[in-house]
């Protein structure tokens, strides 16, 4: 009978100990005060670099340029077994496009807002 106790607090012990919950960032949240301060039609490239920095990404687009900002969000985790592993990842991103026209002046900013929706998921098998 006593085998059997330690056995089963072995067996406990394992799952215990073989959950994982991480999360993590990358990149700074956004101001809204700041991205206010865009103006389409007004603002410069001078002005934009200022305000925010030098973008994550530049795309050059036919001889315009796409100023990419960007901030992810992740939240994982994981049950690891011995034999087996589960783990479910869940990934959003807040993105920021500033798209200046040939002459350097904001021509549209597009901006979406996703990691306030990012929810913690441990069961790896669907919703």
């Amino acid at each position: 009978m006593r085998r059997l106790a330690h056995s089963a607090i072995a067996v406990a012990v394992l799952f215990v100990m073989g959950c994982s919950f991480s999360r993590g960032t990358f990149g700074d949240e956004f101001n809204a005060d700041q991205i206010a301060t865009i103006k389409k039609g007004e603002t410069s490239k001078a002005d934009v670099l200022t305000v925010l920095g030098a973008p994550d990404r530049v795309l050059p687009m036919n001889g315009q340029e796409l100023f990419q900002y960007y901030r992810y969000d992740a939240k994982a985790g994981s049950l690891l077994l011995i034999i087996v592993n589960f783990a479910r990842l869940n990934i959003k991103s807040d993105d920021l496009y500033i798209w200046f026209n040939r002459e350097g002046i904001v021509q549209d900013v597009i901006f979406g807002k996703r990691t306030e929706r990012l929810k913690f998921q441990f069961w790896p098998f669907g919703e």
